[in-house]
């Protein structure tokens, strides 16, 4: 080593000398080493003296324009992240990410939020409208149901029945002719009521209504056959359906006709007996259920066809009380039920199982028995309005959750019989 000058300044080959204040004057410490980090109090560090990058054990550095550079953030917590997708969820979608989870269509804009993760019946909220929501289709309604036609003699008469409280019925328009023993069916804005009586004959017109006012109904198209008295009303969630009939030689079909656009009537398939009509019409998801009935001769058979396909129904079982007339239909997520009628059972309620084939079982009594009345579903009760043989006005309803009697709720506008049912 050559030469060390000492002068106080800090040159090379020179002493360091603490200055006035007993500190380091500034030089160059670019060669120390075995520094502790944590004695660094103040002060700034070149960016280049530090190992930046992507990659692990890097420190992450933002680039020119003041952002995060490409990485992986799959260990971050706390952000909520959203599906982005040109088409709009479903309800067997069964996103990861369970309730909660955002959804963004590309395509339409359209945003969905996660309300119920149950796998195969997601429920999807449009957080935009509030309209448009995606969820699984039930049968039974949330707020009215309706009783179609009555007579004879022959009435165009139609009502309605709140299911969030207990109480009378009300007039709710009527229907583009009159006639009674209709098939009821309902999409999720419409009501339908199709063939039935004029007293005279019957008739093969399918009517409609909407749900949002009273308004009259306009006739849409007509069923196959030149009519149908009494046959059993049924609702996939795009189709209505008429199911048999009574007048003889006639009605051993089943007929549909599509919500989407108005329109006749198309036979899909032959019911498992003839000519019977005044039966417990019911629908689960996937079939729909017709039950006893008045020919000659009056049965006791539960015969279902398939939604998914066209085709003739099969027998399924019977009824508890058997041989029976004019009982009325309501339908659970999971049972169909056949309130009152005109016959042994004309006080019973009985119920089957959708989930496999087999007869029915008694539930409980009606609080007024009687036959040909129309029936409407809740997700919560069945619904049985009016009736004759004396006539009656009187609603009643039965709990799905619980197997008893059924309790009387209200009084129907008018004391008439022979109605068809509707939902929504």
């Amino acid at each position: 080593m050559g030469d060390v000058i000492i002068d106080g300044l800090t040159g090379a080959n020179r002493l360091v000398i603490l200055d006035a204040n007993g500190k380091i004057p500034a030089v160059d410490g670019s060669a120390l080493t075995a520094l502790a980090g944590a004695n660094f109090s103040s002060g700034t560090i070149p960016a280049a003296r530090l190992d930046t990058g992507t990659t692990a054990g890097k420190v992450v550095k933002l680039d020119s324009n003041a952002k995060i550079p490409a990485c992986s953030a799959a260990a971050v917590t706390g952000i909520v992240s959203a599906t982005k997708n040109s088409s709009d969820p479903t309800i067997s979608t069964n996103p990861s990410g369970g309730v909660g989870t955002e959804w963004q269509n590309t395509t339409s804009g359209e945003v969905y939020v996660c309300t119920d993760a149950t796998a195969g019946a997601n429920k999807w909220r449009n957080v935009g409208e509030h309209s448009g929501n995606i969820v699984p289709w039930y049968f039974g309604g949330d707020a009215y149901g309706y009783h179609l036609g009555a007579g004879p003699p022959a009435l165009n008469t139609r009502g309605k029945y709140s299911f969030t409280s207990d109480g009378n019925g009300v007039d709710a328009g009527d229907l583009s002719l009159a006639r009674f023993s209709v098939a009821g069916a309902q999409s999720a804005t419409h009501g339908y009521a199709a063939g039935g009586s004029n007293g005279n004959g019957v008739g093969n017109t399918i009517d409609k209504f909407v749900f949002s006012t009273d308004a009259t109904s306009t006739d849409v198209g007509d069923l196959t056959t030149t009519g149908s008295d009494g046959p059993a009303g049924q609702s996939s969630e795009t189709y209505g359906y008429a199911h048999g009939g009574h007048p003889s030689g006639l009605t051993r079909g089943i007929d549909k006709y599509a919500f989407a656009t108005d329109g006749n009537a198309t036979d899909i398939g032959d019911c498992v007996v003839n000519n019977l009509g005044w039966r417990a019409g019911c629908s689960s998801t996937t079939y729909g259920y017709s039950a006893g009935g008045h020919g000659p001769p009056q049965n006791d058979t539960i015969e279902k066809h398939s939604f998914a396909s066209d085709g003739n129904a099969t027998d399924v079982g019977n009824l508890y009380r058997g041989i029976d007339t004019g009982a009325c239909g309501a339908s659970s997520a999971t049972y169909g039920y056949a309130m009152g009628g005109h016959g042994p059972g004309q006080n019973e309620i009985d119920k089957w199982t959708f989930a496999s084939d087999n007869d029915a079982t008694d539930v409980g009594d009606l609080a007024t028995g009687e036959a040909y009345a129309g029936g409407s579903s809740s997700q919560t009760h069945g619904y049985m309005a009016g009736g004759g043989h004396p006539q009656i006005n009187v609603i009643q309803k039965v709990n799905f959750s619980s197997d008893g009697n059924a309790t009387d709720v209200g009084d129907t506008h008018i004391t008439n019989y022979y109605y068809g049912g509707c939902h929504v």
